[in-house]
């Protein structure tokens, strides 16, 4: 499997600015219904009176997700932390307008007001303007008390860019609310002091130390710097890593450990390479403290915040309107459902490079004197949902089967609690002419796990791509609880409470979708099964981008 290290130079530059979270405020959204929808191969209206809500529109191309963001055309990548501006989430992406004949990424912006319907508000920091090349990842940050020189309340991202192999951070400055950026002309803030890898800003303000602090991804090593006004920075530490290849994407944030505001941990992530144990690329975390300056992490070792092949370049944030022990018991969370060894060749007739995880809620949680962090689908999801069909209570045998009907939305969420002694219960997701993916528990191994080796374009990728991914989940009482997000071209798995999350990227065909369950090995129980139907939710063109479509 490749390393990390092949993405450091034109592969990365291939790639592109995606599009993601966060939408309009009352009179955006007004205004963008007022306009026609998305433009496209596969545009399609939002479901109205006349628009089943649970029908894929009959244009889109069969890969289009019904609830996951993804840009229109051409090419996406690394998810951007949003912010939260006058109700509405801002969110950006890496984009390749160019994509496949042409390299490097921009920032693509989306907004939401509810961190599921979004709007497409076209690319906020074009590539190659000033020289120092195109535009990776970093952060967008709203600099409340002005300290970056730009009046109180400006918005100002911190970037990697590279030109002829040099990565250095550059700093964007917005006076539009986070909708086009322009070059700060002192450009670059940091410069390369000599390394190879040296990417992926991540920054934010310490309240407690008064300072904003930024985190980078410094090949097998996360710096820190502290910076009083976003333009000077200081070097204060760094945290070594071993046996994860080079990192990417870091992130810092506290948490309170079973929501208890007098136990706060911090926590740091970073993309990584589980390849030494088994693993693919995916997003690490340690637990530990920070002190305004340095992280110590709390000696138990690194831990990963998804299973799957498919969730990488994760951000976290926090919703600045709750209160403070609130904004500490749960994050959001998002990922690029997406994987270096196999990410161009993903199917996708109108655009490339996967698509956005769903949002999810994260948590931090002793789990036997260890904190853990555990993920699940965010309760905004259930704007989505349908009435949930509850299936018949079963008791299956090796072999024996039960079929389930889906949605002609292709999206839908199945929850269920299983219990057996040495046997596995199997999901099968029917992609079309006989391929299927599975999700599954192994009640003898003590693991879930999920596996596409079957799916309908599985002998056509690596081997990357057929490997089965697994984690290990204690029954609770016997039992295991599995709550799984099936979408078009996606399957999210949450077990055991959200004790451990596995996404992958799963493709069918055009034949008939469906769903099975199945007993293997022994007899298993499957009770408590409910099957929710999720509704389209059409990415539409918000104002932004209409306007710089009309010219």
């Amino acid at each position: 499997m490749p390393t990390q290290n092949t993405r450091s130079a034109a592969p990365r530059r291939l790639l592109v600015l995606v599009a993601a979270a966060a939408a309009a405020i009352l009179l955006v959204v007004a205004i963008a219904v007022a306009l026609s929808p998305r433009t496209g191969t596969d545009a399609a209206p939002t479901p109205s009176a006349t628009t089943d809500a649970f029908e894929r529109p009959a244009d889109w191309s069969p890969h289009r997700p019904a609830i996951h963001l993804t840009p229109d055309e051409n090419w996406m990548n690394d998810p951007q932390k949003p912010f939260l501006l006058d109700g509405v989430w801002h969110y950006y992406y890496l984009y390749n307008a160019d994509y496949p004949d042409g390299n490097g990424t921009a920032w693509y912006h989306a907004t939401s007001t509810d961190l599921v319907h979004w709007s497409d508000e076209g690319v906020a920091i074009d590539k190659y303007t000033n020289g120092l090349g195109d535009i990776w990842t970093g952060t967008a940050v709203v600099d409340e008390n002005g300290t970056a020189g730009f009046g109180e309340g400006a918005v100002i991202a911190l970037v990697t860019q590279q030109v002829d192999g040099v990565q250095r951070q550059s700093l964007f400055v917005s006076r539009d609310g986070g909708y086009h950026f322009d070059s700060f002309e002192g450009n670059p803030v940091m410069d390369n002091p000599g390394v190879a890898d040296w990417r992926d800003p991540r920054v934010f303000w310490d309240e407690a130390a008064g300072h904003w602090v930024m985190a980078l991804a410094e090949h097998d090593r996360i710096g820190f710097y502290t910076s009083p006004n976003l333009r000077d920075w200081t070097y204060t530490s760094d945290f070594v890593t071993s046996d994860l290849g080079v990192l990417e994407c870091p992130d810092l944030f506290p948490m309170a450990v079973d929501g208890d505001p007098e136990n706060v941990r911090w926590v740091l992530v970073a993309g990584a390479n589980g390849a030494a144990e088994g693993k693919t690329t995916g997003t690490a975390y340690w637990v530990g403290e920070w002190d305004g300056e340095r992280f110590a992490a709390d000696g138990t070792g690194h831990q990963w915040m998804d299973h799957g092949p498919d969730y990488y370049a994760a951000v976290t944030w926090d919703d600045p309107r709750l209160d403070e022990d609130d904004r500490l018991a749960s994050r959001y969370g998002i990922g690029w459902m997406n994987n270096w060894a196999y990410a161009g060749g993903l199917p996708g007739e109108d655009w490339q490079g996967g698509s956005d995880s769903l949002v999810r809620q994260i948590t931090l949680r002793d789990d036997g004197g260890r904190a853990t962090l555990h993920s699940s689908p965010a309760p905004e999801l259930a704007a989505l949902e349908g009435k949930p069909e509850h299936l018949d209570d079963a008791r299956l045998a090796d072999g024996d089967t039960v079929d389930v009907a889906v949605p002609a939305s292709g999206a839908y969420r199945l929850r269920l609690d299983a219990a057996g002694q040495a046997g596995e219960v199997r999901v099968k997701v029917l992609t079309g002419d006989g391929g299927f993916a599975t999700v599954g528990y192994d009640f003898e191994a003590r693991s879930v796990f999920v596996a596409r080796d079957a799916d309908a374009v599985a002998d056509a990728m690596p081997e990357a791509y057929r490997e089965v991914r697994t984690a290990a989940v204690d029954p609770a009482d016997g039992r295991i609880e599995l709550d799984i997000v099936v979408d078009a071209a996606s399957i999210e798995v949450f077990a055991g409470g959200g004790r451990a999350a596995l996404t992958m990227a799963t493709f069918g065909t055009t034949g008939e979708r469906g769903l099975q369950l199945e007993g293997a090995r022994d007899e298993v129980a499957v009770t408590d099964a409910s099957l929710t139907p999720l509704r389209v939710a059409p990415i539409r063109k918000g104002v932004a981008a209409r306007l710089a479509a009309s010219g």
